[in-house]
């Protein structure tokens, strides 16, 4: 029997997973498998998929994070003044645009598989680099509220589709990595922002434009170009990606339904509100929730302020912006290899827990002293707990929800729960905790930041002992005798923790 016909017959078998987390029934069907086949398509395929989705999802998301964050080049460049808005009202457009933003995450999760990622994605590029673009020819406060409003409309769905898009590609067991490396990529982008702006307002007066208006032009056309090129390349699932060949896309299926990433059965990926009620009321995810909404509003804070954090310190001009660096390479270095030993050792919540920590020595760091160099430092722990924590929280919630609209509604979940935190930390820091010592909002983080390791304690013995009760099932309860549909409730469905 060739191994393509092997895959075929044992397409409904049971979870390959690392040898290290698999139960004895996991390692007979993963045994059955011929070992020189199996070996050079693993290594194969998820480099295949490496070159080519990975890539793409990190584009989007580098790109987003431009498109969202210019605004603040295009104030430096002079365009408060050009529209003569207060920072009230500057703070107010600010804030605007994350109301639809999460107001879209949930419609977005729930129609990806129907439309098909390879078209939606690409569309809400489109869309957000025409409203991103017309930013560039505004006159009125009025018109820059409208724009942010419908950036935030036509972008807002976009971080939780590329987690549920990458979790239809890889293995439970391989996933934060790959989520990691889109997300910890596009954190490193703030310095090219501020090069990039820089040269483009240099265009001042070109077309009777001011420079910042350049700014918005320029970097929305750029986007416009790339969501036609992404039409093109992006493809819409492993079974229709034109770069693997058919024993590759088989191979890569097998592994995801034996790890539980998608459904056995089709008929249970069906649309219907009964999931989305289900990923709501699922205790795992309400927890996750609480943890996002913690770790959002202290990541989003430090994305928006670190650099006015510096700057307070006593680092001025050039020396600030260069100062405001190491914190984020810290967080990028950090999260790439906590992201590998989390993925090699299935250790979602002890990595939830250990940057947690981080975030509570570097936030009373930060509140304790009034040593303006030990007030830098702490900021290496709580810009890297902060950044390097997300990745975890969102493979936490796409590995341990099962079939894919409940996934889908989970991932879209959390994410709100993240856009409500920068909600609050747009008013949070500087507006209701003046600087330079922010101290409301430090004594905030410090109690979420020791939320958040509670939380994820409490999550982690939730599915330990999820886990203890699904193996004693297993050994009274045949797999067919199940009721249909349970999902991430099978006592087949391992949980990650």
């Amino acid at each position: 029997m060739t191994f393509l016909n092997t895959l075929e017959t044992r397409w409904r078998g049971q979870p390959l997973s690392s040898p290290e987390h698999m139960d004895p029934l996991e390692k007979l069907d993963q045994d059955d498998l011929p070992e020189k086949d199996r070996a050079v398509l693993e290594g194969v395929v998820w480099r295949k998929l490496d070159r080519w989705v990975l890539p793409m999802c990190t584009a989007f998301y580098f790109i987003a994070f431009f498109d969202r964050s210019n605004i603040g080049n295009a104030r430096v460049a002079g365009m408060q003044t050009t529209l003569n808005i207060s920072d009230y009202q500057y703070t107010v457009a600010l804030t605007l645009t994350y109301v639809p933003y999460l107001a879209m995450d949930l419609p977005a999760n729930l129609v990806l598989k129907r439309v098909g990622p390879n078209l939606l994605l690409p569309a809400m590029a489109a869309s957000w680099a025409i409203v991103a673009t017309m930013q560039g020819i505004i006159t009125s406060y009025t018109g820059l509220l409208l724009c942010r409003f419908f950036l935030g409309l036509a972008e807002g769905g976009l971080f939780p589709a590329l987690v549920l898009y990458l979790s239809s590609f890889y293995p439970r067991e391989r996933l934060q990595t790959r989520i990691t490396t889109y997300f910890a990529s596009a954190s490193l982008t703030g310095a090219f922002s501020g090069l990039l702006a820089a040269a483009i307002t240099k265009m001042n007066g070109i077309g009777g434009k001011p420079g910042w208006a350049w700014i918005f032009i320029l970097e929305g056309l750029f986007t416009f170009v790339f969501s036609i090129f992404s039409f093109f390349v992006l493809p819409r699932s492993p079974e229709t990606a034109r770069f693997l060949s058919e024993e590759e896309r088989y191979y890569i299926v097998t592994k995801l339904r034996s790890s539980k990433a998608i459904s056995d059965d089709d008929d249970e990926d069906i649309f219907s509100w009964v999931e989305v009620w289900r990923a709501i009321c699922s205790p795992h995810v309400l927890m996750l929730c609480v943890i996002v909404f913690f770790g959002g509003t202290m990541l989003f804070g430090l994305a928006f302020f670190e650099p006015t954090i510096v700057a307070g310190l006593g680092y001025a001009g050039n020396k600030a912006q260069l100062m405001s660096v190491p914190p984020f390479v810290l967080a990028f270095v950090a999260s790439i290899i906590s992201a590998f030993v989390s993925d090699r050792y299935g250790c979602r919540g002890l990595t939830a827990i250990f940057f947690a920590i981080w975030c509570i020595i570097g936030f009373s760091m930060f509140y304790a002293t009034t040593s303006q160099r030990v007030q830098y430092a702490s900021l290496f722990f709580s810009v890297t707990g902060a950044y390097a924590g997300a990745p975890v929280a969102l493979t936490w919630i796409a590995n341990n929800s099962a079939p894919h609209y409940r996934r889908a509604s989970g991932i879209a979940f959390v994410l709100v729960a993240s856009s409500l935190g920068g909600i609050l930390a747009t008013w949070l820091l500087g507006f209701l905790s003046p600087a330079p010592k922010y101290t409301a909002a430090t004594i905030t983080f410090i109690v979420m930041s020791i939320g958040q390791a509670v939380f994820a304690s409490l999550n982690l013995l939730y599915l330990s002992r999820m886990n203890r009760a699904k193996a004693e099932a297993r050994l009274s309860v045949a797999k067919h005798d199940e009721p249909e549909h349970l999902g991430d409730r099978s006592a087949w469905f391992v949980y990650t923790y």
